[in-house]
């Protein structure tokens, strides 16, 4: 019997912070309209993401995939460069 493939949320950023072995922070922007004056601005986040090889400079586009915890902030990892 074949497992069934299971996606992960992947998020689209740029690469903030790489002072951190194997790890890159990456800020992810996203338009939020405000619900009474509907005008739009701008939120983001940043996360901890793995970077295996630390290739990754800031900067960077980058897409990140969701995963399993890594450690206690980062259960995201880096999957390729734009």
């Amino acid at each position: 019997m074949q497992e069934p493939e299971i996606s992960h949320r992947r998020l689209q950023g740029i690469v903030v912070s790489n002072r951190m072995q194997k790890t890159v922070v990456v800020r992810v922007d996203r338009m939020k309209t405000h619900p009474k004056y509907r005008k739009q601005y701008v939120r983001s986040k940043r996360y901890k993401a793995h970077d295996e090889k630390n290739e990754y400079r800031p900067g960077d586009a980058v897409i990140i995939e969701e995963t399993r915890p890594l450690s206690k902030d980062k259960c995201w990892r880096v999957v390729k460069k734009i």
